[in-house]
């Protein structure tokens, strides 16, 4: 794939990822143009149109909230801020990240809700809100998202698992 055609993926997958997206179909068109780009940086290394490619994958791999994409996205922005700091994404790139920094956001494991307690009864004590860390230095706060939790699915019963009769191995007439 060409730095276009690299490019054009880019570009296409952060319009259709819109805010943000998980989406498997989308992550692997943009998989697959950032192992191109690695092809492409690793062929050209001294190709003028790479700074522009590893902005373009930014802005649409900073909106795919896996972990995988997320760290793509601060390597590509680490890229940007030392080895094309002179051009203009890589000045664009370093003034966003003194502006407003970077965090990474990601989904975490939906877990199992709570079963609800008998009536009457009340919880010893309510857990309490830890404080995420401070990243360290050089590196991305991040953000684990917690999906709502999943019911369990019901028990079912023996009855339900009995197999219904086989159908009729005669046509019947009408």
């Amino acid at each position: 794939m060409s730095y276009l055609g690299i490019d054009n993926t880019y570009k296409d997958g952060a319009i259709s990822a819109g805010a943000y997206s998980t989406d498997p179909h989308l992550i692997a068109k943009l998989d697959f143009a950032t192992e191109a780009l690695h092809r492409w940086a690793a062929k050209y290394p001294n190709d003028p149109q790479l700074a522009r490619s590893y902005f373009l994958g930014i802005q649409v791999l900073r909106k795919i909230y896996t972990q995988p994409e997320q760290q793509t996205t601060w390597a590509f922005i680490q890229l940007l801020a030392t080895k094309y700091s002179n051009t203009y994404f890589g000045k664009v790139t370093k003034a966003s990240l003194v502006k407003d920094g970077f965090t990474e956001h990601w989904f975490g494991l939906a877990q199992l809700c709570p079963t609800p307690l008998p009536k009457g009864v009340i919880a010893d004590a309510t857990p309490s809100a830890t404080q995420s860390p401070s990243p360290a230095p050089g590196q991305p706060a991040i953000d684990v998202i917690t999906p709502p939790c999943v019911q369990p699915s019901p028990v079912t019963d023996d009855a339900s698992l009995v197999a219904s009769p086989a159908p009729s191995a005669m046509p019947t007439k009408f």
